[in-house]
């Protein structure tokens, strides 16, 4: 198995995460440092990854980029990412960059030659005839990925960035971007580094078809993060189970990054209706295939509404306590519960391709093994408000997490109760 078939992502929004303020600065200021003081945090929780949100030089929030090769001043200087990074490592950390390379912040050297110069700049073919912008934000300039130049800025860019000791890169705005294009840039820093990780930022389509043609490891599994919420939410169990037979499509060609939350999209915690399916929720995203991610904050049931505004951002992109334990509910039973099911997700790290099979399915109870060759588990939800009798393929099922009553072929769950076996 690679490194990435082992890795559990711990993914904050930097800006955020320090308390930055909204526009650029000029004068550095060393907030990363602030980060690294969570490095014991995320390994005790269990996690062995550490996707970090935008750190590059930018206008505002991060995706508006203004210099890839240049570290936001707001976050400190190369020296404070570099230590981070070296940090991490020496904790068994692997460290994931967000590059953002669909569009560009109208400060961008590039396009600020193009506004100034217009045809003459040399740049010009960096960016569409019309100069067009990013899903109607003004600021945000789409680059014109039929340009070889762009393939070489983006290649130097990963490569300068891998060759400082990270180990793969979230793409953002992938489904954006034409797969060729990528695929051309992924081989190129491939041939140096063979052992990078792509994942791409992708939210409808085909994504077999997409991680084949862009030569990406994984993307964002946004299918299922939505059908594990809406199930829970509309006591629809068969959504779920509908969504995880197509993810185990996917899982034929690839390991999908498999997530709760994220730094897009309202905090879990806030967006279930019922607080006894964050256990729910967790469990699934524990046991079933793919890479799994947690946005910082979600292990203390944060929450937070993602609005359509200017700021509208800002409730999922909190800023952090300087120290763990200064965050309320550090230590209570949901951090616990992280810790218990990411332990599970780690004692099993087979479970990265494993397939869901569907043995129980009602409404409000699900029954499924999880499985890749001779290994097994199985899994057992009930949202009811009764307790829930549920089957499993015969065996002799021992009760490794959560609470039910398991016989050779099945299990009695209690209401809104939940539990994992192995046989």
């Amino acid at each position: 198995m690679r490194w990435p078939d082992h890795v559990i992502w711990w993914h904050a929004y930097p800006l955020g995460f320090v308390g930055a303020e909204r526009a650029a600065a000029t004068a550095p200021e060393p907030r990363l440092g602030r980060i690294g003081d969570w490095l014991d945090h995320l390994v005790g929780l269990g996690c062995n990854g550490l996707a970090l949100g935008p750190v590059f030089a930018s206008e505002t929030h991060g995706y508006d980029t203004v210099d890839h090769f240049r570290v936001d001043p707001r976050l400190g200087g190369e020296d404070d990412l570099r230590r981070l990074i070296d940090d991490a490592a020496r904790k068994g950390v692997r460290v994931l960059l967000d590059g953002v390379f669909n569009h560009v912040g109208r400060g961008f050297g590039p396009f600020a030659d193009v506004a100034a110069k217009g045809d003459a700049s040399p740049y010009r073919k960096w960016f569409h005839d019309d100069l067009r912008t990013f899903e109607g934000h003004d600021r945000l300039v789409t680059l014109n990925h039929a340009e070889p130049e762009v393939a070489d800025y983006v290649t130097e860019v990963m490569t300068h960035w891998l060759e400082r000791g990270i180990d793969g890169w979230r793409l953002d705005a992938a489904y954006a971007v034409p797969p060729e294009f990528w695929h051309t840039v992924t081989d190129r820093v491939r041939a140096r580094f063979p052992d990078a990780w792509f994942v791409g930022e992708v939210i409808h389509g085909d994504y077999a078809s997409l991680v084949r043609q862009s030569g990406f490891d994984s993307v964002t599994q946004y299918e299922l993060w939505k059908a594990i919420w809406s199930s829970l939410n509309d006591r629809n169990f068969f959504e779920l189970a509908h969504a995880l037979d197509r993810h185990n499509g996917m899982l034929a060609t690839f390991a999908p990054q498999t997530f709760l939350g994220n730094h897009d999209v309202t905090r879990i915690a806030t967006r279930l209706t019922d607080r006894r399916d964050l256990a729910h929720a967790l469990v699934v995203l524990m046991t079933v295939g793919g890479v799994p991610s947690v946005y910082a904050g979600d292990e203390f049931a944060f929450e937070g509404v993602k609005e359509e505004r200017e700021g509208g951002d800002d409730a999922i992109r909190p800023e952090f306590p300087p120290h763990p334990g200064d965050v309320p509910g550090h230590g209570d039973v949901h951090h616990r519960l992280y810790q218990d099911l990411i332990g599970v997700r780690r004692r099993h790290p087979w479970l990265v391709r494993a397939q869901t099979t569907a043995e129980t399915l009602t409404n409000t109870a699900f029954s499924y093994t999880v499985g890749d060759g001779q290994e097994r588990l199985g899994v057992v939800l009930n949202t009811g408000e009764e307790p829930a009798k549920v089957g499993l393929p015969a065996a002799g099922w021992t009760c490794a997490a959560g609470d039910a009553a398991f016989t050779a072929d099945g299990a009695v769950v209690p209401p809104a109760g939940w539990a994992i076996a192995e046989p």
